[in-house]
């Protein structure tokens, strides 16, 4: 037939066969970050998550491309990993842009959860320090260390620790992350430490505004009290770390000194929001390097090691009269059931909630920092719906221009 049209017809006649084919092909095979990567899933959009969201424009569906396989077979494609897997890439205001912020996460499994809290909190002008354990496998460290390639403002601790519960381990993974971070050349003003396990309740204009304003500005954020007796045998018997698994006392025959310098010992949260020149405080200091070696031995140093620097009078920022001040966590204690929340509709552990689904209402009317804690293997629904909520706050947020890309629904 094609020998009837003449030359000059059978050149557009082939030309707008492939034309078609072309834009056949581009509507109906989605991009892949690798060659070997599953193909984009589009999804309803989960209905059990409604409850949360806004309910403006059309009829969402989900597509979601966050997957570890992704990472597994052969480096990741940096050209597509941040569109493909909705990544913010610009700053969202001005006010973000001029106040970057640093970032500690310390993490050793539930990979896909990480990843999500990464997404969820990432942006351009921050900076990222991720610690992995070092009893994590080969495989785990490595796909960190793709994805971490893929962004300059992300990066793994030079030096990993094997991280024990309560141990002193878990204090040095932090100052590992700050060593590395007082010699970024990203100016970022606080740095704020979370675990594998938590996600954001604020957006990070939400938390820049909170941290550079009264009462939080150019002050640190350590929430604790005075010693209280109850707490006082975790530095009067020394402890051991075993076998990097769990921490056991040494035995009662021997009881440790007073702290170096008389320092008044506090009790707090493991978690914070530092200024950067205590942070440099924390690293050069004399004080803060002797309780760094009394602390060596004792349970929990995370839970005293801050708070307590915080109430040194020649610290930077410091706060003498914070006490529990500072919104962090949002958590469901146990103990505090019936009380402060009315009992955990997923599961304790540690006596701590692992949040489901029904726990949601509760967790986003919090005002807190962020929320602990998530399992992706326990209550998918819920971190799902958590995400869904705060990335459609962060882009309602947004002063410049939304990119079809950073909407994780569409």
């Amino acid at each position: 037939m094609l020998l009837f049209l003449g030359k000059k017809k059978c050149f557009l006649f082939i030309l707008g066969t492939c034309i078609l084919t072309f834009c056949y092909l581009k509507a109906n095979i989605p991009r892949s970050s690798t060659t070997h990567s599953k193909p984009v899933r589009y999804r309803p959009f989960p209905q059990y998550c409604s409850p949360f969201l806004s309910k403006r424009g059309a009829p969402w569906q989900w597509r979601d491309r966050l997957s570890e396989s992704d990472f597994t077979t052969m480096g990741p494609n940096c050209s597509r990993i941040a569109e493909e897997l909705h990544f913010i890439t610009a700053p969202l205001s001005r006010e973000e842009e001029e106040y970057p912020l640093a970032f500690i996460i310390t993490i050793h499994k539930e990979l896909e959860l990480f990843m999500r809290l990464l997404r969820a909190i990432y942006a351009p002008q921050n900076v990222y320090c991720i610690h992995v354990d070092a009893k994590a496998s080969q495989q785990y460290i490595t796909i960190v260390r793709q994805l971490a390639s893929c962004f300059p403002n992300v990066f793994l601790a030079t030096t990993r620790e094997k991280v024990t519960y309560a141990g002193f381990s878990r204090l040095k993974a932090d100052l590992n992350c700050m060593a590395d971070l007082a010699r970024s050349s990203i100016p970022w003003k606080k740095v704020i430490n979370l675990c594998g396990q938590d996600f954001p309740l604020k957006s990070n204009l939400e938390l820049v505004q909170y941290l550079r304003n009264k009462p939080w500005d150019k002050v640190n954020m350590t929430p604790g009290v005075k010693e209280p007796p109850s707490m006082r045998y975790r530095m009067q018997i020394p402890y051991e770390e075993i076998n990097h698994s769990y921490m056991a006392p040494k035995g009662k025959t021997y009881t440790k000194g007073p702290p170096p310098h008389n320092l008044d010992i506090y009790f707090g949260t493991a978690y914070y929001a530092l200024t950067r020149p205590f942070v440099d405080f924390v690293l050069r200091s004399t004080v803060a390097k002797d309780l760094l070696e009394w602390s060596r031995d004792t349970y929990s140093p995370d839970e005293h090691y801050w708070v307590t620097l915080n109430h040194v009078k020649d610290a930077p920022a410091n706060n003498l009269e914070g006490k529990w001040s500072g919104d962090i966590r949002a958590l469901k204690w146990k103990h505090y059931e019936g009380v402060k929340h009315q009992g955990c509709k997923g599961k304790y552990v540690r006596n701590i909630c692992v949040f489901s689904l029904e726990d949601l209402p509760w967790v986003t009317n919090k005002q807190s920092m962020f929320a602990n804690k998530f399992q992706m293997q326990l209550f998918p629904k819920a971190v799902h719906c958590m995400e869904l909520w705060h990335r459609q706050k962060v882009l309602r947020q947004a002063e410049v221009p939304i990119q079809p890309e950073w909407r994780l629904i569409i």
